[in-house]
């Protein structure tokens, strides 16, 4: 009767182990046995491995002998600090830190020779190690929703970027490295703190979508208007009053947009003096018109 009193408790056991909480992917395959090798994804392009929302407060230690890893993606966890072991990490093409609680990375985030794309948005970083800049082959960097008021000097050796994302952060002022990328095609600093944009703004040759809307900036840049590859212009939320007479130089620019996803000029929601307002209500060609204008009678 003892022995049928224990199966019956066993039994009881397994239930409940069945209906508790399942184990992260990671926990699982450990307490199995299995080799944490297994949890990688060979994929067409890259070898990769996702542990998001895994509800993780702290890297597990096996992660960094995973060696072949090139895809790592460890966003809208809890993580505080990602340890200077990422630097073992050195096959990394894409990694997103994205949605946790960092505070700083580790330089030896420089160490990743092969990294092309880096998600750190949503973190808590007030700063950016220099060592980022030896990520030379680094292509596509978002460091929105952070606290972030400057970045290091060395990020002009950074000439591979082509997309880079630092919205919802507090830029008083546009950093004077971005000037030198000139790789640059998108470029998104909207609701920071900016007041102007630096006539330097023309050396981005190849800035397709230029966005600055929710900032304090109350003129546009006549050299803005010398960027011919623009194709969006988002100035929306700002107080801007006038506009450079040389606008109607962006020729790749469509329309007056309104809808945040569409190409064109965004410039609703500003002071814009008379009689802007009823010439923008009509379209942009009637904008470039009255700016051609007002320029030859100038």
């Amino acid at each position: 009767m003892g022995t049928e009193h224990s199966k019956n408790e066993e039994r009881r056991s397994m239930v409940f182990l069945r209906k508790g909480p399942k184990l992260p992917a990671w926990e699982d395959a450990l307490l199995a046995g299995r080799e944490p090798k297994s949890l990688l994804k060979r994929g067409l392009r890259y070898v990769s491995l996702s542990l998001i929302m895994k509800g993780m407060t702290s890297t597990p230690d096996f992660l960094w002998g995973l060696h072949e890893v090139q895809k790592l993606n460890l966003s809208r966890n809890q993580l505080v600090v990602i340890p200077p072991l990422l630097g073992k990490l050195d096959k990394l093409v894409v990694l997103n830190l994205g949605g946790n609680c960092l505070k700083c990375l580790p330089k030896e985030i420089g160490l990743l020779r092969n990294l092309k794309v880096l998600f750190v948005n949503m973190n808590c970083l007030k700063e950016v190690p220099a060592e980022l800049s030896l990520c030379r082959k680094l292509e596509v960097l978002s460091l929105s929703h952070n606290c972030i008021s400057q970045l290091p000097l060395s990020f002009t050796d950074l000439t591979n970027l082509r997309k880079l994302n630092l919205s919802n952060n507090r830029f008083v002022q546009i950093p004077l490295c971005i000037f030198a990328l000139r790789s640059l095609d998108f470029l998104h600093l909207g609701s920071n703190k900016l007041e102007n944009i630096a006539e330097s703004i023309q050396y981005l040759v190849n800035l397709q979508i230029f966005i600055v809307e929710n900032n304090n900036i109350r003129s546009l840049p006549r050299s803005l208007c010398y960027i011919s590859t623009l194709e969006l212009l988002n100035a929306d939320y700002n107080a801007i009053q006038t506009l450079p007479d040389d606008l109607y130089l962006l020729r790749r620019l469509r329309r007056i947009a309104w809808n945040p996803m569409d190409k064109g000029l965004h410039i609703a929601h500003n002071p814009l003096s008379r009689p802007l307002p009823e010439v923008v209500e009509g379209g942009l060609d009637v904008l470039f018109n009255y700016l051609r204008d007002k320029k030859e009678h100038n």
